[in-house]
This record gives C-alpha cells, sequence and structure tokens, in this order.
C-alpha cells in the first residue's frame, strides 16, 4: 500500500505552499470587481500578492493568459496574468458561473487600500450665503410678480 502523497502530508501539518498569504477583498475595496481588458467582469472571491480567484460569466480555459485591469494603494494596474484553474461553480438553465484561479506573471501589492465609500460625516456641511430676498419692484425679465 502507497504510504501519503505530498498534498494529504502538508494538510495534515497545515503547512501552506501559497506564494503569499489570501484575504477576502473588503466589501469597499476596489479590488472587490476587476475588468479584463476585453470589457469582462469578474467578482473576487479572494486574493494575494501572486494572484486571484474570481468568479464570473466567462469561460476561461487553463493555461492560457489575460490581461486584466486592477486597482490596488498605488492605483490602476494593468496585470498578465495565467489561468491556473477553471471550473464550474454555479449552474441553473438559462447561466453558468465559473470560478477561475489567476496567477499574476509578477508581485503586485494588493493589501488593504482606500475604501470605494467615504465614511459618514456627523457634521454638517458649511452654511453657504441665503439668496437675496425677492421684491416685487425688482423683477426681472421673465419673472411674473406674485403680488399682481
Amino acid at each position: 500500500m502507497p504510504g501519503p502523497t505530498h498534498s494529504e502530508v502538508a494538510a495534515a501539518d497545515g503547512m501552506d505552499r501559497r506564494l503569499s498569504p489570501r484575504r477576502k477583498p473588503g466589501f469597499t475595496e476596489p479590488l472587490r470587481r476587476i475588468r479584463s481588458r476585453t470589457g469582462r467582469e469578474f467578482d473576487v472571491v479572494d486574493v494575494s500578492h501572486s494572484g486571484l480567484l474570481v468568479e464570473g460569466r466567462a469561460r476561461l480555459l487553463p493555461n492560457t493568459h489575460l490581461d486584466i485591469h486592477i486597482v490596488t494603494r498605488t492605483g490602476r494596474v494593468l496585470i498578465r496574468c495565467r489561468v491556473v484553474r477553471s471550473f464550474v461553480w454555479y449552474l441553473e438553465s438559462d447561466l453558468v458561473r465559473y470560478r477561475v484561479g489567476l496567477a499574476f506573471d509578477r508581485v503586485v501589492d494588493t493589501s488593504v487600500g482606500y475604501s470605494v465609500l467615504a465614511p459618514v460625516s456627523t457634521e454638517s456641511p458649511a452654511v453657504g450665503i441665503d439668496y437675496p430676498a425677492a421684491h416685487d419692484d425688482s423683477t426681472g425679465p421673465g419673472i411674473v410678480s406674485s403680488s399682481a
């Protein structure tokens, strides 16, 4: 009988073979959604500095390359990726959604950046000036006085 495989030993030891740890993007984080250079949109399931797990309607084949736009703390970045794996995640009679593992061609800083939504302020905005009071004798052209 053969011994345990490397993945079984790694799972038993709790060892993680990933290049960088994964995290789920925050709800207000711009990295929550990405777009390919060709216009396909994907929801990001989890992200690391070396790749993404995304979900979308586009079928991507393993070992193909894809250019994606992501928004990081340093701004918008176009990065080349390789499709590592792809599988059907959700299936209905008229809808198929895929989960796709993408590996970046270089390390990208995907640490938590800024939020898209601004925090709610309890302070009232700066008070402006009032409109001038309407006078019956100073109606301008096209304005009809209501005192007639």
